[in-house]
């Protein structure tokens, strides 16, 4: 049993918690924000992900997960400790690093032993090495550490399972003693264990992002090609992605990329790119392609009503920016009822878990109590965002609540032959629709 300090009970902490915490450990988690600690002893989480209720839990009640706003208590005993704060984008774009210079500063004014500080948050190229000059500046008496990077691969809605049985863990130091601490504290997730520098290992999470992103984009852009010449952009998909050197994940044509991670760590490369004097094209057109699929939607929708939207009613399937989530960071239902509601449209929304969270987000846009409740006196749907609930809902009743059957899909959840079949005007995206 190691014992572990946590920083940050957000998406990454409080997953990175619980699951070292079920692997036996002993883990402290800490958040300065006290309120948000207060509820996690009760039980409240902060954030819905699949199964984390349960996991934090029983291992709280196990006595190896608590939690605290104190970084004495929190460091008091502990061999590891891994900052997982936020580093939102900046106004250039750069990664703000104020959450990680916080952390990193209070562990040095805390910690009373030898110490392995791990980068868990996602962080610019160098960050390692300014950690470390942060905690040896700050430290009121000299006391050994290190600093290694460890950067997080957790999708939300999955995160559970990617962590503990995750494609490989990726551990950068300068110290090949801590990064061999660090590689035996996660030997029981069998998984590929890379030991690299920090600066490497920094820059493998922010390549695997945009990389990711780029796929989203090409095949949204490919879509596009696909729906002009009749072709289906989803038997495309397929057919690329049984090509070993290409895969199937992620090429999946719809509204675009949004959430916490792919706009801000595309766009943190992107500055770092440009502030050595490079040139990153690829990148700036995955960005610029990503969010032009947004600015379709609402257009889109209008030609399917007859070239207007005003006076209409839209219902959203989902606002989420992807399912098993309730996160509407960078979601693009936020952009879309904002584009529609601007064109005259009321706008009406559904969502299974991230109503709550949407509504300060989404204040002029009537949210409903479930999908047939959305489509009641509804002009139109338009599905946002690809929840399970959505793919089989009983379409004739849908048709017979809508005032004309017009449904967008924005995640081509539906077989076009179908909804031509039930009588619905529809589109999806890059499927030929416009050309059957």
């Amino acid at each position: 049993m190691k014992q572990i300090c946590v920083v940050g009970v957000g998406y990454v902490g409080l997953v990175t918690a619980a699951c070292f915490s079920d692997l036996g450990n002993r883990v402290i988690a800490l958040d300065v924000d006290e309120q948000r600690i207060q509820n996690l002893k009760k039980g409240i989480m902060p954030i819905y992900e699949p199964g984390l209720e349960e996991l934090v839990k029983r291992n709280v009640k196990s006595g190896r997960l608590t939690f605290t706003a104190s970084y004495e208590d929190a460091l008091k005993g502990a061999e590891f400790a891994f900052i997982a704060v936020g580093t939102p984008s900046g106004v250039d774009g750069n990664a703000d690093l104020k959450y990680v210079e916080s952390a990193a500063r209070s562990i040095a004014e805390n910690m009373k032993s030898p110490l392995v500080i791990i980068n868990k948050s996602t962080v610019p190229i160098g960050t390692g090495d300014w950690v470390a000059d942060i905690v040896k500046s700050a430290q009121p008496k000299p006391i050994d550490f290190a600093v290694v990077s460890c950067p997080e691969f957790l999708r939300e809605g999955s995160a559970i399972a990617d962590f503990m049985s995750p494609h490989r863990n990726v551990i950068g130091s300068l110290d090949l003693d801590a990064a061999n601490k660090v590689a035996q504290l996660h030997l029981a997730l069998r998984a590929p264990i890379v030991i690299t520098d920090l600066r490497t290992a920094e820059m493998i999470k922010y390549a695997s992002n945009a990389f990711l992103a780029a796929k989203i984009s090409f095949i949204n852009e490919l879509a596009d090609v696909c729906e002009a010449y009749g072709a289906d952009v989803k038997e495309v998909a397929a057919g690329m992605g049984y090509d070993a050197r290409i895969g199937r994940h992620f090429l999946d044509a719809g509204l675009g990329w949004g959430g916490s991670c792919f706009p801000k760590d595309v766009q943190a490369l992107v500055f770092m790119a440009k502030e050595k004097g490079l040139n990153p094209r690829i990148l700036n057109d995955v960005v610029d392609v990503n969010y032009d699929r947004r600015k379709e939607v609402a257009k889109n929708v209008q030609s399917m009503l007859g070239g207007s939207v005003k006076g209409k009613t839209v219902g959203l399937l989902g606002v989420a920016f992807k399912p098993n989530t309730d996160d509407m960071r960078d979601a693009p239902s936020v952009d879309i009822a904002g584009d529609l509601i601007k064109a005259g449209a009321k706008v009406r929304a559904y969502d299974p878990v991230a109503m709550e969270v949407a509504r300060p987000m989404l204040a002029d846009v009537e949210f409903c109590s479930d999908p047939y409740d959305l489509a009641k006196d509804s002009d139109a749907l338009i599905v946002v965002t690809e929840w399970n609930e959505f793919k089989q809902l009983d379409l004739d009743k849908v048709k017979g609540l809508l005032k004309t059957p017009v449904i967008y899909d924005g995640r081509n959840i539906y077989e076009p032959a179908r909804m031509k079949e039930l009588g619905f005007t529809y589109q999806a995206i890059g499927r030929g629709s416009k050309n059957n």
